[in-house]
């Protein structure tokens, strides 16, 4: 008897344009591996290739604190994170500057 194969998902997004790609992989495929069978370098040409290979993952919304050892399940959808444009932290301190400002503090 063969292998068994998992249906599963990769996902990227970009402002203007996101693509789902369906994939079988064999059971026992990481997270990582995924991606890089999902070829998203070829669907997103204007972002750098090593972007994909790089980025935090997680499975339906769920942040993977270590893709490259996370097996995948059948139905699993990995998406693929691009990083803040800006650190929560200090958009949380240039907020409250502003606000203190506008208070006239």
């Amino acid at each position: 008897m063969g292998a068994e194969t998992l249906a599963i998902e990769v996902a990227y997004a970009l402002p203007s344009r996101q693509r789902i790609v369906a994939l079988r992989v064999p059971e026992g495929t990481t997270a990582r591996q995924a991606v890089a069978l999902a070829d998203l370098p070829a669907l997103f040409p204007d972002v750098p290739g090593d972007t994909f290979f790089q980025a935090p993952l997680g499975i339906f919304g769920k942040a993977l604190r270590n893709p490259d050892t996370q097996l995948l399940r059948d139905g699993d959808r990995v998406e693929v994170y691009r990083p803040l444009a800006v650190d929560p932290k200090v958009a949380r301190l240039e907020r409250a500057k502003r606000q203190a400002s506008d208070l006239g503090g």
